[in-house]
């Protein structure tokens, strides 16, 4: 199945358990694509924390071949020209990944 997530959140347990889902899923042998938007946007500047390894699991997830994007306006809006951790997209982008998924989540 082609899962689409949707990350609003910059909180590090909610960053911790999409990335988690995503990571299972793709071990499961789905394809997932996570679109970062609202705080999600953020998810570059989110350390790790004492109980949520974040940057592991984004790293764990990218090596998997999970696919990430963030939103160009939600990163605009925040001072910030690109996203760091992954392509800068539009709702275009967001709304392909809604139209050609089986399922779409939303995280925060």
């Amino acid at each position: 199945m082609k899962f689409g997530i949707i990350l609003q959140s910059n909180n590090p347990e909610h960053i911790w358990n999409t990335f988690r889902f995503g990571i299972t899923s793709l071990k499961a042998s789905h394809d997932v694509t996570i679109f970062l938007m609202s705080e999600g946007s953020e998810l570059d500047t989110i350390a790790d924390t004492e109980h949520f390894d974040i940057s592991k699991k984004v790293a764990e997830y990218k090596e998997l071949k999970g696919k990430l994007y963030a939103c160009g306006t939600c990163l605009e809006i925040r001072g910030k020209k690109e996203a760091g951790v992954c392509p800068v997209s539009t709702m275009t982008d967001l709304l392909k990944v809604v139209e050609e998924s089986d399922k779409v989540f939303v995280f925060g």
